[in-house]
């Protein structure tokens, strides 16, 4: 008289889940080089730490007795886990049933695991891959009817963005609705060779005449360089690796703070080289990453959005174990000037900044915007006129340091002056309106035009102004606060992370963070 029929009922359902879409389906996605679904859980969460929610959901076909015949799944995979002992949610996509299409509960899951990381405050970790809920036309016959687009429950995911930590992994050919929460998270990547995204796939797009293949739509090498995702890795493995390692950098939600990490680094190390690091001509370039790492505990730059907007770095180290979101330029790419895609990406990351209550620390050499007329026609001071809102609208602890050049609007962004900031400066800093030597011409033009030799006037009027541009004179001032022996950087940073460790508030920011 007990309910063990039932139970045994339940057990059979649930050991035919773990066969996914059978053993030839599986096999041939193996084949293609991917790993089940199943196998992604267990390689992103801690060792037996996934509890699946609806499990029991999917297809089942009864006989005339109503006795169960067949069981197939559901493609969409939810549930709880651990990541680095800390709770996290997951959905996940099984192309192996249906090659992801939505049926089976797959929305009300969706929604489900959504709504679920939001109210009990969890990371949520996608694992995407074709359309991850989308339509597919094959439902129109199945259900007997066509439908309005909806996305029941999408509330949840944009709530999510000014919540808890999202992270989006690409992991197929990712379409529609799938592709949509790929980037609507807070980081995202694609493995190379195995994932595409793109708005509609080829057939539909080759219906419109434009024949590609999934590569040439939608591949790695499009979307890490338009800034579309975040980054590109070469394996499943290394995908679920960032994953794990992005979060750690991070609270469960905006009711938390970042935790401080293990404190294994000496605050007060400095490394003898950085003195030489900014060349004396300012036409030379220098490499910034290798400042970053030196400035920061070691080993813990993690790095995002590498492959886009490329005159400004952006990623999350540790000072002195506290996590932090850095910014710096690179010279290598424009100068350091901000193109319209640094400046997406600069808005982008600190508002992740300011959600997740992650102080600032930005190693500044901006010659101003990008100028020309390419730079014109991507509207440049449209959007860079959109991050320097974000830098002034932050509210998080800010600490800058002029490696170098500070000039125009882009420059004056270097920190919002609105409020109390630190700042630093190496000997190497220089400032203004703009270089001297990009408005000399313009300035002097008719004392210029009056000289029997132009270019030796132009040389001598440049020799004169220099000798005003020495970092020391805004100093004599107080216009620039310190200047200080590039050596002690990193003393001084890790003393700012620790200031500013108790004046972080763990709460929910006064503007969300959109994808």
């Amino acid at each position: 008289m007990s309910w063990q029929p039932e139970l045994d009922e339940l057990e059979r359902r649930r050991r035919a889940a773990l066969e996914m879409g059978g053993p030839e389906k599986v096999a041939r996605h193996r084949n293609n080089g991917k790993l089940t679904v199943r196998e992604r859980i267990a390689l992103l969460l801690d060792t037996d730490s996934f509890h699946e929610i609806g499990s029991a959901s999917g297809f089942a076909r009864y006989d005339a007795a109503n006795q169960l015949q067949a069981f197939t799944p559901t493609n969409q995979i939810i549930g709880r886990g651990r990541i680095e002992g800390r709770s996290v949610a997951v959905s996940a996509d099984d192309f192996t049933v249906r090659g992801g299409a939505n049926d089976g509960g797959v929305i009300e899951k969706l929604g489900y695991v959504e709504r679920m990381a939001c109210e009990l405050r969890l990371p949520l970790v996608r694992l995407v891959d074709g359309t991850g809920g989308g339509g597919s036309v094959k439902t129109i016959e199945t259900i007997g009817r066509t439908y309005v687009p909806a996305v029941p429950g999408w509330e949840f995911a944009i709530m999510n963005m000014a919540t808890v930590p999202v992270v989006g992994l690409a992991l197929g050919s990712v379409a529609g609705l799938g592709a949509a929460r790929v980037v609507t998270s807070h980081y995202s990547l694609m493995v190379e060779g195995i994932a595409q995204i793109f708005a509609a796939g080829p057939p539909v797009v080759a219906r419109a005449g434009e024949k590609v293949t999934k590569d040439e739509l939608g591949g790695a090498a499009i979307h890490a360089g338009n800034g579309t995702v975040d980054d590109v890795v070469a394996s499943e493995a290394e995908a679920c690796a960032r994953a794990r390692r992005f979060l750690s950098y991070l609270p469960p939600s905006v009711h938390a703070l970042p935790p401080r990490g293990a404190v294994e680094d000496v605050p007060a190390r400095s490394e003898e080289w950085l003195l030489s690091a900014i060349p004396r001509d300012p036409r030379k370039v220098y490499k910034m990453r290798p400042i970053v790492e030196a400035l920061v505990d070691r080993g813990s730059f993690f790095e995002i959005g590498r492959a886009w907007g490329k005159s400004v770095i952006t990623g999350l180290a540790r000072l002195d174990g506290w996590p932090v979101a850095v910014i710096a330029s690179d010279p290598y790419h424009y100068g350091g000037a901000w193109t319209a895609r640094a400046a997406e990406k600069l808005v982008r990351f600190i508002d992740m900044a300011q959600t997740f209550h992650l102080p600032v620390v930005h190693l500044a050499d901006i010659p101003g915007f990008r100028i020309g007329v390419q730079a014109e026609q991507e509207a440049t001071i449209r959007y860079g006129s959109r991050a320097m809102a974000a830098i002034y609208q932050a509210t998080v602890p800010w600490c800058s340091v002029l490696v170098r050049r500070a000039f125009g609007v882009a420059g004056a962004a270097h920190q919002s002056t609105g409020r109390f900031n630190l700042r630093y400066a190496w000997p190497s800093g220089e400032w203004g309106s703009l270089p001297i030597a990009g408005g000399l011409e313009a300035a002097y033009k008719a004392e210029l035009e009056a000289a029997p030799d132009p270019a030796a006037r132009l040389a001598e009027i440049e020799a004169r102004l220099k000798q005003f541009t020495s970092p020391f004179r805004t100093a004599e001032q107080f216009m620039v606060e310190e200047i200080i022996d590039p050596r002690q950087t990193r003393r001084l940073l890790t003393e700012f992370a620790n200031l500013a460790a108790p004046l972080r508030a763990p709460g929910p920011s006064a503007f969300g963070m959109r994808p």
